[in-house]
């Protein structure tokens, strides 16, 4: 029986990988569309450089909701003149996943670096660097975040003071990284939390002088940021609360798998233990994580990774929902608020396959929720969002690496779990209702044609003969006995 995550809608997985480079899902250009969504508008100014305070559309948010957005905009020739992003970061943006993988291998290994990764490359598109925002008369305030919103007057104010008047507001601030208080060690210099290139640049800079990693969090980020740090060839431990890594996805045996894996690359677990504080040495900075159970790690370097949490100020006003976090739209990315979209990880949204609310935290739904909002909001497009989860993970891609690691998953998985293959070539899971129903597959190491059936499966859901698939000797012929269903 599967130990089930705590259905998607609490948002469990956040991204830290490239996606494959696929063709694109984006519509064809056409002819600009006609305006029909629900604002009052605002006159835009004629030029690219803006004459006054008057935004015909903004968007809130530097990260990759932001950049998709942007691009489809673009796309329907609704940019040049009308659109403004207003940034707390100083880049233009880019694919977040890097930051826990690519961007933390050492120099000698080539390590991903920007303007490498500015969207919208994971998904095969253009590189859109400051530069292609200036060539397509969009205006980016970075490093200026928005600090207050007057709903009724439809007006945004930012940290810095600017007051800018908007049409219609697009809302993809994302999340947040999960801190540890000031008064447990949270704030000591050595102590990392990863949500964007400045964090990533200071712990490139201690990795660099480190001998003992201690990375707290046995999930997506403590995964990718463990097996990144593996190409410093350090003394690294994993520490987390859980009996396995990965508990809200992995099986116990998927999980054992992928341990034996980090260990045979050096990376120790501590497991089943919570964290008492941390402390610093004479210096100031980390030296030692104390343990519940009265255990003490060193470390020169700590990485947190135990979670994030939805930035929904200063937008509370606009409605929030309680049970998943975030703040609530419909099938369309509308808020209650006529002309207020919300987007990406921020965004709690109908999820219309399995019929809840939910909060996604992945690139993968950034990216699709940003163009489903923009082409809403642009045309009279009106078809509900209609997402099928889907998370994925790439680790251990430096150079010398003994083996690189690309799973994908798609679906829910809920119900009992059948594991076919040998890890060592490849390994599916497949989760089955009580009607032997597809909810859910999990696929290591697979070949692009394999990956490709992945989705078909969770999307269309097919009764499967479970003594068939129970009995499959290879991952081959279980996609055979499913894709035979279908």
């Amino acid at each position: 029986m599967s130990s089930a995550l705590r259905r998607m809608s609490t948002s469990p997985f956040s991204s830290c990988a490239f996606q494959q480079r696929t063709s694109s899902w984006w519509p064809s250009r056409r002819p600009p569309s006609t305006p029909t969504s629900r604002r009052s508008l605002v006159v835009a100014a004629a030029a690219s450089n803006f004459a006054n305070e008057n935004r015909e559309y903004v968007i809130v948010g530097g990260g990759n909701a932001a950049g998709y957005a942007a691009r489809t905009f673009v796309e329907h020739g609704m940019a040049d003149g009308r659109l403004c992003i207003v940034s707390k970061e100083a880049v233009a943006p880019y694919e977040r996943p890097a930051l826990t993988k690519g961007y933390l291998f050492p120099l000698d290994k080539k390590p991903a670096r920007l303007p490498g990764f500015h969207t919208c490359v994971g998904a095969g598109g253009e590189r859109q660097t400051s530069e292609w925002y200036k060539e397509h008369g969009i205006e980016v305030l970075y490093e200026d975040p928005v600090a207050a919103i007057d709903i009724q007057n439809q007006i945004l104010t930012t940290s810095s003071g600017n007051h800018l008047k908007y049409g219609s507001l697009i809302i993809s601030t994302g999340c947040a990284a999960v801190r540890f208080p000031e008064n447990i060690g949270g704030n000591l210099p050595g102590v990392h939390y990863i949500r964007d290139v400045a964090d990533a640049d200071s712990l490139v800079s201690s990795l660099e002088k480190a001998k003992k990693v201690v990375v707290i969090g046995g999930g997506y980020i403590g995964m990718e940021v463990a097996a990144a740090a593996a190409g410093w060839n350090l003394d690294i431990t994993i520490i987390f609360p859980e009996d396995r890594i990965m508990p809200r996805l992995f099986t116990p045996s998927l999980a054992r798998r992928y341990e034996e894996l980090y260990q045979k690359n050096g990376i120790k677990f501590i497991k089943g233990v919570l964290i008492d504080k941390l402390e610093g040495g004479t210096d100031g900075r980390v030296a030692t994580v104390l343990l519940r159970n009265g255990s003490i790690i060193e470390a020169d370097t700590v990485i947190v990774g135990i979670g994030a949490k939805p930035v929904v100020s200063p937008f509370e006003a606009v409605g929030l929902n309680n049970n998943v976090g975030g703040i609530q739209v419909d099938s369309l990315f509308r808020t209650s608020i006529p002309g207020i979209f919300a987007i990406g990880d921020v965004a709690a949204f109908p999820l219309k396959i399995y019929d809840r609310m939910a909060r996604v935290e992945h690139v993968d739904h950034a990216r699709k929720s940003a163009q489903h909002c923009v082409r809403t909001l642009l045309t009279a497009h009106t078809q509900p969002y209609d997402y099928l989860p889907f998370f994925y993970s790439r680790v251990f891609e430096y150079e010398g690496s003994s083996r690189k690691i690309w799973w994908q998953f798609y679906g829910d998985n809920v119900g009992d779990t059948i594991e076919v293959g040998d890890f060592d070539l490849k390994v599916a899971t497949f989760w089955l209702d009580s009607e032997s129903r597809v909810k859910g597959i999990f696929l290591e190491s697979g070949s692009p044609e394999e990956f490709s059936l992945l989705p078909k499966l969770a999307k269309s859901q097919p009764v499967v003969d479970r003594a068939k698939l129970q009995s499959a000797s290879s991952v081959e012929e279980a996609l055979e006995i499913a894709s035979s269903s279908l």
